[in-house]
C-alpha cells in the first residue's frame, strides 16, 4: 500500500463520492462494509486498493460511468478469492452479486467471504460454460469480468448473450499479456474493442500506473 497516504485517520474527511456508495477522503475511494483482508479501516469504511482492484483503478481514472449501483445484480466472472467482489457487494448492498470462480483453490477463500455477505453467491464453474450455472444466475443489470485467459473476449460476449438483461452494462477487464505476449499492446486493445462492436462501447480507461497493460471496457447491452 505504498501509494497510500501514511496518515488517514479523519473520519471527517470522508465524504460521498460521485457514484452511490461510494467514498472519498479526497485522495482514496472507500466503501462501507465488512473487510476481508488487510485492508485499512476507520469505523465501518474500508480503504480501496486501486493496485489490488482493477474496478477501483478504473474508478480513479477519471471514469465517467459506473453501472454497479445499490440495487444492481451483478455477474461477476473471475472473482478469485473474493478482494473485489466484496467491494461490488457494499456498493450493491441492496442487490445480490453472482461470484463465479473455476479454481477450487482460491474459491475456499471466496466462500469464507461470501458466509460473511448475505448479497454474494458463490459458484464454482467454468465461465466459458455459462449454460452451467443458467439455473442459478437469474438476467442481470450488470455483468463484470476479470479473467485471464486468451479467449477472455469471447467469455464475456458468451455470458452477456446469456444473461444480461435488456439495456444492461458490461465491464470487462482486458489483460493484454493473457490475449498475446508478441502484438502491441495497442494492437491487442484495438482488436478487443472491434470484438465488441455489436455493443455500445460506453468508456475505454487505461489502468496504469495502478494496472499495467490493462484496458477496462464498459459497453451497453441491446
Amino acid at each position: 500500500m505504498e501509494h497510500l497516504p501514511v496518515l488517514w485517520e479523519k473520519i471527517e474527511m470522508i465524504k460521498p463520492y460521485k457514484f452511490e456508495n461510494i467514498y472519498s477522503d479526497g485522495k482514496n475511494l472507500l466503501t462501507k462494509g465488512r473487510p476481508v483482508s488487510s485492508e485499512k479501516t476507520i469505523n465501518e469504511y474500508r480503504l480501496w486498493n486501486p493496485r489490488r482492484s482493477k474496478l477501483c483503478a478504473m474508478l480513479l481514472n477519471k471514469c465517467k460511468t459506473m453501472p454497479i449501483k445499490k440495487n444492481s445484480r451483478v455477474l461477476y466472472l473471475g472473482a478469485a478469492s473474493g478482494t473485489t467482489s466484496s467491494y461490488v457487494s457494499d456498493i450493491a448492498d441492496n442487490g445480490v452479486v453472482y461470484c463465479v470462480e473455476f479454481s477450487p483453490r482460491v474459491f475456499r477463500e471466496l466462500i469464507f467471504m461470501c458466509e460473511k455477505r448475505k448479497n454474494t453467491i458463490p459458484i464454482l464453474a467454468d465461465a466459458n460454460k455459462p449454460e452451467k450455472y443458467r439455473h442459478i444466475v437469474e438476467n442481470v443489470d450488470v455483468i463484470y469480468q476479470d479473467i485471464a485467459q486468451r479467449n477472455q473476449t469471447e467469455i464475456f460476449k458468451k455470458n452477456i448473450g446469456v444473461f444480461l438483461k435488456k439495456n444492461g452494462y458490461g465491464i470487462i477487464m482486458v489483460k493484454a499479456g493473457s490475449i498475446d505476449t508478441t502484438a502491441k499492446i495497442k494492437d491487442i486493445y484495438n482488436h478487443v474493442i472491434n470484438e465488441l462492436k455489436s455493443f455500445e462501447i460506453v468508456e475505454k480507461i487505461e489502468l496504469k500506473p495502478y494496472c499495467k497493460d490493462h484496458l477496462a471496457i464498459c459497453v451497453k447491452g441491446g
